[in-house]
């Protein structure tokens, strides 16, 4: 698969769409970006369709979106010609979950919410990854505290591949102008104090002065706003070494 900090070295000075392009060249047919359509999202499909680069897109229908999600991805279809991948959780899980424990049973304990969490985003995220050897994400590490020691690739042991951010170093101003400048289809509860989009029943606008992922399942009172999709072991994707 390669050397972690080669690979950091070799891609650090690259731009988005290089960086792209080049991890396509390096590891053809094994590349796979993960959207949830938010505004980093955004930004790289954008590079990755309009530069018709050869890295798969697919993205994960919870069943509990906002309805301004699914808006913003038949956009992005139509504006670039494009069919995202879906990937659903396993109705069976979903219903036995439901049955057993009601359809807001995220709120009522942290343990039912990360089930709930694993059963729509982990096991489904599981399928996308099968046989890939780069995840591409839009990771950025103002985002949060847990993210600022997050390098341009990652090792994810838990899956056995690498894990590639290329917009990690960007702002959340930087984000904005990009997506401005190429007048890409961005989701509009942006416009409405959401600066991150998750599930609907899981995701408020958050206040002035508030952080970046407090509107993020914000009932709890733990600081790891996080669903566990970045995290191995209830730590974020160690690095080499870690």
């Amino acid at each position: 698969m390669g050397n972690l900090e080669v690979l950091t070295e070799s891609y650090n000075n690259l731009s988005l769409v290089e960086g792209l392009k080049r991890l396509s060249a390096d590891f053809p047919g094994k590349v796979v970006f993960t959207t949830s359509f938010g505004l980093e999202d955004q930004a790289i499909t954008h590079a990755i369709l309009s530069e018709n680069i050869p890295i798969r897109i697919a993205t994960l229908d919870t069943g509990r979106l906002f309805q301004e999600t699914y808006d913003v991805w038949q956009k992005t279809n139509i504006r670039y010609g494009a069919k995202i991948e879906a990937y659903f959780p396993n109705a069976k899980e979903i219903q036995s979950f439901v049955d057993l424990n009601g359809p807001n049973a995220f709120y009522d304990s942290l343990e039912l919410r990360k089930e709930c969490c694993r059963i729509r985003k982990l096991v489904p995220l599981d399928s996308i990854l099968n046989g890939m050897e780069v995840w591409v994400t839009g990771l950025r590490k103002d985002q949060s505290g847990f993210r600022t020691e997050m390098s341009l690739f990652e090792s994810d042991p838990g899956r056995n591949l690498f894990k590639y951010q290329p917009i990690l170093e960007w702002s959340f101003e930087d984000t904005w102008k990009y997506i401005r400048e190429h007048n890409i289809p961005y989701n509009v509860l942006h416009d409405k104090g959401f600066p991150s989009i998750g599930c609907a029943p899981c995701t408020r606008a958050v206040e002035p002065g508030e952080d970046f992922r407090a509107g993020r399942w914000w009932w709890e009172q733990e600081s790891k706003k996080e669903c566990g999709l970045h995290w191995v072991d209830g730590k974020l994707t160690p690095k080499k070494g870690q």
